[in-house]
């Protein structure tokens, strides 16, 4: 059972004061000059022993709360004859119409009606005929009844509103939690593909360093600087997707806003910058209106790109890299990335990788409705192929 409250202890210390200054009432009243006329008229004896079941069914209210069908199984017999405990008993009946289930409450109203004949019968009222006393009496139990009812109907209706404000704040806090979780899978994968493409090309130039010892001083400034370039720009979205894998929960709100995200219009950057690390790439763009294109589907194809130039120069160094798009809105937007495939062992060591580029793509794919196909077509070549939606309006 739960811990009483200070409520609690109130209530329950009111209704045991009640409960005993009516046994005491009723005693006192039988002691009275016209003991005849008395709430309890009967045998002194009768009215010394009722004060006594009284004041004990008082004290046992207060194991109400805990036993409250056991209280009244015990007390039972007091509703045949006791009027000191009458209090006591009313309470009794109403916190088991209260709290426990209608079954059990329907039997014990039903005894305390039934044994009203019985206790008017041994306890009659001398200012009232006996069948009206009946009446009476039953028109109270009933009164109990309905209030008791009315009171279990309000506690379960509060008690349902609040398990249904707990459902919706914890249905709250996990959608908050799965819209966290991911955002930080999304920043992830856009960070993989960023760090694998500068990463390749870091490696492609040093590769061209490590090879070419006697070129002339400027080109080895130049490779130089772009390996400054790409190393730092690499750290820098390292750092970014680190400090939002470890932000707390409710950092959301104060986190830097992210930098813009590639959309169609960023490809040719892309492609030249591919081609400064000595990749050769061909274009072919049949894009009816590269900015009518939808940004999310921009950014799709950009990344698209983006992983078949670097799986390209890290499994097929020195190949020629060719990259197709077409598309209108309606039709949809077709990307094709595709390179002869890699003959013999690579001439350098190969550009470590997760193996997860081509998982994240097809799960970028996925997500925008699209398809995906990759391997090595009926020519021999490796493929990667996606069409994206792109709505007419």
């Amino acid at each position: 059972m739960a811990r009483r409250t200070p409520r609690d202890w109130l209530v329950d210390g009111l209704l045991f004061l009640l409960s005993l200054a009516w046994a005491v009432l009723a005693f006192g009243d039988s002691l009275g000059p016209e003991p005849e006329m008395a709430l309890n008229a009967g045998p002194s004896w009768l009215n010394e022993v009722d004060l006594v079941l009284g004041v004990w069914a008082s004290t046992a209210l207060w194991l109400r709360r805990r036993w409250p069908v056991g209280l009244a199984v015990v007390t039972l017999p007091l509703i045949l004859f006791s009027v000191s405990a009458s209090v006591a008993l009313v309470v009794i009946l109403f916190t088991v119409l209260v709290h426990r289930p209608l079954p059990v409450a329907a039997a014990l109203t039903a005894v305390h009606l039934l044994s009203s004949p019985v206790f008017l019968a041994v306890r009659p009222d001398p200012a009232m005929p006996y069948w009206a006393s009946v009446a009476f009496t039953v028109l109270v139990i009933g009164v109990i009844v309905a209030w008791a009812l009315f009171v279990r109907a309000r506690r379960q209706l509060v008690l349902s509103l609040r398990e249904r404000a707990d459902r919706a704040e914890a249905e709250q806090q996990l959608r908050v939690a799965q819209a966290r979780q991911l955002e930080r899978t999304r920043i992830a994968r856009e960070m993989h593909d960023v760090l694998a493409h500068r990463i390749s090309l870091l490696s492609l130039h040093a590769g061209a360093l490590e090879f070419r010892p006697d070129a002339p001083a400027e080109e080895v400034a130049k490779a130089a600087g772009v390996i400054r370039a790409s190393a730092h720009a690499a750290l820098q979205d390292l750092r970014e997707v680190i400090g939002v894998l470890r932000a707390e929960s409710g950092a959301a709100e104060t986190a830097t806003p992210e930098r813009p995200q590639p959309t169609l219009g960023d490809l040719p950057a892309l492609v030249a910058e591919s081609r400064a690390a000595g990749v050769r790439v061909g274009v072919v763009d049949a894009v009816a209106d590269a900015a009518a294109v939808p940004a999310a589907v921009g950014r799709s194809a950009y990344r698209i790109v983006q992983e078949g130039l670097t799986n390209a120069r890290k499994h097929a160094p020195g190949a020629l890299v060719s990259v197709q798009l077409a598309g209108r809105p309606g039709d949809g937007l077709a990307v094709e990335i595709r390179n002869p495939w890699p003959v013999g062992e690579p001439p350098a060591p190969a550009i470590p990788g997760t193996g997860t580029g081509l998982v994240g793509v097809a799960e970028r794919v996925s997500l925008a409705g699209g398809r995906l196909e990759h391997g090595r077509d009926a020519t021999g070549d490796f493929r990667l192929a996606a069409w994206l939606p792109w709505p007419a309006s």
